[in-house]
């Protein structure tokens, strides 16, 4: 099959540009014929040496301007980008194409909506955020670090400011998220990638409810190294971004009060903030992903203290992979992969009486040993792997695009053929 990748960027800045690049390397190496089109660049040389044609526009994106004012237009509306998509769907075989949209947000804006609605290429998403349901993409009340209940375009939701910034940049968002509600952006899609149960739960009811709907969770890049040989060695670590979301400071306060240290790998908007407020806690900066699985393996247990949704963590995915417990709040996606006092443990979102509890529980030699081996076991007997993730992308491209020519090459390398016409929130794993 041609497949037709779209994203923001095509360089790795994040999780959701590392799929759709390694997904798109993976796609190439299983024959298919993949074109990368992207807003920024620079491209990752993977790309072209892979035998990719990379299609990058040359433009910036929301959080490298200096000018939201300035930007504002193509944040809103990139015209470029809608001709040149429609230029290079026109020229697709829409019985064997897919194009499959991993980013818009940052950069494409709502105005792939058209082009999609009008293209006979069929055309699908994976939400790696909330932006199809939630103007600032994230359920996330960002001045006061909680989930945002309220119903998105809700009198209470255009009342309030939930924005990072300012309540200027919300009503922005609010514009953008009208524009694409009203184009088609959703109505151009044949079906919808989600990589977890609590992201297709909180989207639901701001969807239609006629979108076929599959779970395809993002692939995690671990090597099976074998259970730890002492699971209770090591400090409770955070790993990620130090921002108010990540909970970041629930977990310097928790560890306090635990009588432990408190060891972040991640850099952030917070770090200055508390390194202030917790001169006892130790700050190793961002690492590259060999050092952050080291980092992991190291580790007594992972604490992901995040008080927002998430899409699908990878980082508590990657610990298990390690042989590594998590503790986790029950509000994010990332339980979904803790079997709470078995590989790890739930503690109550933004609690940190509850979190602080969690940690002392895990300070037990023998409690991290038991969970530090169910964490390996649990993970390495049926994991998240990229042949895994190919497999489910081609059986939902099969049924978006079913030629038989594609889907004869597809069921060979996927050993099955999937169920046919739309079902309810099947899983594709």
């Amino acid at each position: 099959m041609k497949i037709v990748v779209v994203a923001d960027h095509a360089a790795i800045n994040g999780g959701q540009t590392k799929v759709a690049i390694e997904s798109a390397l993976g796609l190439a190496g299983r024959g298919h014929r993949v074109v990368y089109f992207a807003a920024v660049g620079p491209a990752d040389p993977r790309l072209a040496a892979a035998g990719i044609e990379v299609i990058v526009l040359g433009q910036t994106d929301v959080a490298q301007t200096r000018s939201l004012a300035a930007f504002g237009v193509q944040w809103l509306w990139n015209r470029p980008a809608a001709a040149a998509l429609r230029d290079l769907l026109a020229a697709c075989d829409p019985h064997d194409t897919v194009v499959h949209v991993h980013a818009w947000a940052k950069a494409l804006s709502p105005s792939l909506g058209p082009v999609l609605r009008a293209s006979p290429v069929p055309a699908v998403l994976t939400l790696h955020e909330y932006y199809l349901a939630c103007p600032n993409g994230g359920f996330y009340d960002y001045p006061v670090s909680a989930a945002c209940h309220r119903a998105p375009l809700s009198a209470a939701c255009l009342a309030h400011n939930c924005d990072s910034r300012s309540y200027a940049r919300k009503l922005m968002r609010v514009g953008r998220h009208v524009l694409m509600q009203q184009t088609g952006l959703i109505e151009g899609l044949s079906a919808l990638l989600t990589i977890s149960r609590l992201q297709r739960d909180v989207t639901a009811p701001y969807l239609p409810a006629d979108l076929p709907h599959y779970e395809v969770p993002n692939p995690i890049d671990a090597e099976p190294l074998g259970p730890k040989p002492d699971g209770a060695s090591g400090d409770l670590v955070f790993v990620g971004r130090l921002s108010p979301e990540k909970g970041a400071r629930l977990f310097a306060e928790a560890a306090r009060r635990a009588g432990l240290p408190a060891v972040f790998v991640g850099d952030g908007p917070q770090r200055a903030e508390l390194e202030a407020a917790y001169p006892e806690a130790r700050f190793a900066g961002w690492q590259d992903p060999v050092a952050v699985k080291r980092s992991l393996r190291a580790a007594r247990a992972l604490v992901f203290p995040s008080v927002w949704y998430e899409g699908q963590p990878l980082t508590v995915l990657e610990s298990l992979a390690m042989g590594t417990p998590v503790i986790v709040s029950d509000l994010c996606a990332g339980r979904e992969a803790v079997h709470d006092g078995v590989s790890g443990l739930w503690f109550r979102s933004g609690d940190v009486a509850s979190l602080t509890e969690a940690m002392v529980r895990l300070s037990d030699d023998a409690t991290a040993r038991r969970m530090a081996q169910a964490a390996y076991d649990l993970f390495w007997a049926d994991p998240l792997t990229m042949e895994r993730h190919l497999d489910g992308l081609e059986r939902v491209y099969r049924e978006v695009a079913p030629s038989p020519a594609a889907s004869r090459a597809a069921s060979a390398r996927a050993g099955a053929a999937a169920p046919a016409g739309p079902r309810p929130v099947p899983s594709v794993q």
